[in-house]
């Protein structure tokens, strides 16, 4: 069973996050999935732009622990929706966490509803954003970063449209979608194409150059005590110890 559902609408490729077991956790074959897919959208010229979607309550809830992917294929998959010729639309109504937000910044536009929530909590597991830092950085306000780095506090949509996370804070996501929709499909191809390239032109530049050394940082810091602590708390349900 794919854990990528698609379904097409008047140009759109919707691509929805289909694993609820894990709430839609980064595990190896998601990632693998979403990848695929949107090669196929790249690929297809019918297709004008994508939304990435989710089912549940949860739009990504970030690695999976049990099952993660390759750090490479990660970074991949958000080089992936950065550099895609079509826009990308993030469509979240629910938690995103972690890694989650990384996927998230790497799309063009992003509307959220009201019961979406946000937060950076690798701190809290010995870790940090490192690798998602990519697409984070270039996005978010950069006091705001000094925060939620930091303390992994949560915060909501209208909170995540002030520092640049999302595009849009919604109370019906539905209806904050449909403008963006609406104006990509009357956009040509071209234009979408040349317009998406030079607003991330800069950050694919900075894939080419951090991602390599931020991909070691992460597995450095993954492979640490503190992060076994971190995980291991996290899957039991308990504080690590180094709680106050």
């Amino acid at each position: 069973m794919t854990l990528i559902a698609t379904s097409r609408e008047r140009g759109i490729a919707t691509l929805t996050l289909d694993s609820p077991a894990n709430r839609n956790a980064l595990s190896a074959r998601l990632v693998a999935e979403l990848r695929d897919s949107l090669t196929a959208c790249a690929a297809d010229d019918t297709v004008r732009a994508v939304v990435l979607a989710h089912t549940g309550s949860t739009f990504c809830a970030g690695a999976d622990l049990k099952a993660p992917p390759d750090p490479e294929a990660f970074v991949g998959l958000m080089r992936d929706i950065v550099a895609l010729p079509k826009p990308v639309v993030a469509r979240v109504d629910g938690h995103v966490r972690a890694g989650g937000l990384g996927l998230l910044a790497a799309c063009d536009i992003a509307v959220a509803g009201e019961a979406s929530s946000f937060a950076l909590t690798e701190s809290r597991l010995g870790l940090a954003p490192a690798v998602i830092s990519l697409t984070l950085l270039p996005r978010v306000d950069r006091t705001a970063a000094g925060r939620y780095y930091l303390t992994g506090e949560r915060f909501d949509a209208a909170e995540a449209a002030r520092i640049g996370l999302v595009t849009v804070a919604a109370e019906d996501v539905e209806k904050g979608l449909a403008p963006v929709l609406d104006g990509l499909r009357r956009a040509s191809p071209q234009g979408l194409a040349a317009s998406k390239e030079l607003v991330t032109a800069t950050v694919l530049r900075s894939f080419d150059q951090y991602a390599e050394d931020l991909i070691a940082r992460s597995a450095e810091l993954f492979a640490s005590e503190e992060a076994r602590e971190g995980m291991t708390a996290f899957l039991e349900r308990r504080d690590p110890v180094w709680v106050r």
